[in-house]
């Protein structure tokens, strides 16, 4: 179980996405999964944010664009 809050934005097709999805998975970190592709109302959530592109991952309300590996380590305290 994550002692971190995480939101992951993703979109369907998005090779960014499915990386960040799977760095956490083999971590072992559980995390929230909203797909703007499938439900606009997490689109809406990132346009009310400015964000505009996914992955947007949020950790303890941090937000992290793309696939950052080691800013996602440094975030959730693997480094």
């Amino acid at each position: 179980m994550s002692r971190h809050e995480i939101i992951v934005y993703s979109s369907n097709g998005c090779s960014y996405c499915d990386q960040v999805k799977t760095f956490l998975k083999e971590k072992g970190i559980e995390f929230e999964e909203r797909n703007a592709s499938i439900n606009k109302e997490y689109l809406e959530q990132l346009k009310e944010k400015k964000i505009f592109a996914t992955p947007a991952t949020f950790i303890d309300g941090k937000l992290v664009l793309g696939f950052q590996e080691k800013k996602l380590n440094k975030l959730l305290e693997l480094t």
